[in-house]
């Protein structure tokens, strides 16, 4: 009798518990390297990348610079969308893989 007593009482503060814990934030969403992700492309800031050599620790830094959530290298010649992405900051390389511009879309 004392058992059912006390899970009526805990019931009603238990599932006020659940409902503000499926009301917290997670926090801002991180990618592979732990650097957040963004959102809307700036492409000022990844102007530094610009002729740097395209390797992973470049190419992420230009997307977190950018605030950009994605990034994406164009090679020469390479076929691509032409759909515009705010929140994409597309790289352009040369042959040798450098960056040659960054810009959103």
């Amino acid at each position: 009798m004392l058992k059912n007593a006390v899970l009526k009482g805990l019931l009603p503060a238990l599932t006020v518990l659940a409902v503000l814990a499926g009301c917290a934030s997670p926090g801002p969403a991180t990618g592979p390297t732990g650097a957040p992700l963004g959102g809307t492309c700036n492409a000022g800031p990844a102007q530094s990348a610009v002729g740097k050599s395209s390797t992973a620790k470049v190419v992420e830094a230009a997307r977190v610079s950018a605030g950009a959530l994605m990034v994406r290298i164009l090679r020469p010649g390479q076929m691509v969308t032409k759909e515009f992405d705010p929140e994409r900051l597309n790289l352009e390389v040369d042959a040798a893989g450098r960056i040659i511009a960054a810009r959103c879309g």
